[in-house]
């Protein structure tokens, strides 16, 4: 199913045809130049894709205000269907990723229908003990997974299983499992004791896997406990997956870092030790923003596809997750998610584009200013010419922001879906 008219979409197209076979071909000239053949980068960069989460098409919020939007999803129904427009004009989000309960209805085989009439599969299901939810026996005020209490882990142990039960039908292969555990108050907490109650509880959750899932571990360094949280850093989260077991891995988020954190440095650690299972792609300035993917530090998550890439190249087992999480205040969902989608993407060819083999005999001789040359110059090749023709090959819009805005999908959107009354508090 459509959502955006096919033929907006193609006239759109057609008006831009001609200047995008130039600048592809005046960049495949260039790129001749460094003895990169531009249809083989080309492609490689068809393949990328990255998951959309449910909940990234709503409106966000701040700590203090959140200000709807117009045309917000009311269900997940209609957060397939935001979903979908942004699978048609790019054709690299090919996945969704649900998050429970927030995305819970009646029937998950007519939710799996709705999905691939989008053209659209499950990615990774996440769990949520981090907020109370209506009717529940036990509050995760002071923790889910580590809590004190034996039956309130217990509750947060049976809805993770729940998850993965709501996964199988839906044809996922994974569980992202965030806790906001952790203390407020230096001695609030047993830091040693918290942690062993997490690994008790998720023991309990990884027993229970299927045996071609992964369970992925997700870490944040504050918020919303601001003194210590049970898993902080990959460090911790490393030491958890190893005592896991082999299906349980590392994820990054690239927002949940200390400021000047080497987050590219972590992914090499992660990927050598074969326990990156992937990436919430997002950006911040100061803390956890979730600002839009490469808005702020575009160089840094040219960094982390570096590592992919490079590990790629070097025959490295590995198979990342990609995803988008980020919180969408000021902006149009949809348009933020295509951006980001789109600079992932970008981030990727870069990549693609660094000399291997003399950026090897750089690091090898020590020869730092030639070594950094080199991935500058991958860095600061436009490609953009490159990725319109990737989309226009899949069908996709050349300029998905522009034909959107064209369509007024927004407008119809607010007519169809009532609006939410105002301003309540909290991020979503």
């Amino acid at each position: 199913m459509k959502t955006i008219d096919n033929g907006l979409l193609e006239s759109q197209n057609e008006q831009q045809l001609r200047h995008v076979r130039n600048d592809y071909e005046h960049l495949g000239e260039q790129l001749a130049r460094r003895n990169i053949d531009i249809d083989v980068v080309r492609q490689l960069t068809a393949r990328f894709g990255v998951a959309i989460p449910s909940w990234g098409v709503g409106t966000g919020g701040t700590r203090f205000a959140r200000f709807p939007g117009q045309g917000e999803p009311r269900n997940v129904f209609d957060k397939l269907q935001d979903c979908g427009v942004i699978h048609q004009l790019t054709r690299i989000t090919p996945t969704v990723s649900l998050h429970i309960p927030w995305d819970k209805c009646s029937d998950w085989s007519e939710l799996r229908a709705a999905a691939a009439a989008q053209g659209l599969a499950f990615d990774a299901m996440n769990s949520n003990t981090f907020s109370d939810q209506a009717g529940q026996a036990h509050s995760y005020k002071y923790g889910s997974l580590s809590h004190t209490d034996a039956a309130t882990r217990a509750q947060a142990v049976a809805h993770n299983l729940e998850c993965i039960e709501i996964g199988q039908a839906l044809g996922s292969k994974a569980l992202t499992v965030w806790v906001g555990d952790g203390s407020n108050f230096p001695g609030q907490q047993h830091f040693r004791r918290a942690f062993d109650r997490y690994l008790e509880s998720t023991r309990q959750i990884y027993a229970a896997l299927p045996g071609d899932w992964r369970m992925f571990l997700e870490h944040k360094i504050c918020e919303p406990a601001f003194y210590s949280t049970v898993i902080q850093d990959w460090g911790s989260s490393f030491l958890a997956a190893s005592t896991l077991g082999p299906k349980a891995q590392c994820l990054v988020d690239l927002g949940h870092h200390a400021p000047n954190v080497n987050i590219e440095l972590i992914v090499a650690r992660l990927i050598a030790a074969g326990k990156l299972a992937g990436f919430h792609f997002n950006d911040s300035k100061y803390g956890d923003d979730d600002l839009d993917a490469g808005s702020v530090s575009p160089y840094r998550l040219f960094l982390v596809f570096n590592e992919l890439v490079a590990a790629a190249h070097e025959g490295v087992a590995f198979d990342p997750a990609y995803m988008l999480d980020q919180s969408h205040n000021v902006t149009d969902p949809i348009e933020s998610l295509m951006t980001s989608a789109v600079q992932c993407q970008r981030s990727h060819a870069q990549a693609l584009l660094v000399d291997r083999a003399a950026l090897d005999a750089a690091q090898e001789a020590n020869d730092a200013l030639t070594a950094t040359h080199l991935l500058k110059t991958a860095f600061q090749t436009d490609v953009t010419p490159l990725l319109q023709q990737v989309r226009l090959d899949a069908g996709a819009a050349i300029d998905p922001v522009a034909v959107y805005r064209a369509s007024g999908y927004r407008a119809r959107m607010a007519a169809a879906r009532p609006a939410v009354a105002g301003g309540g508090g909290g991020i979503v």
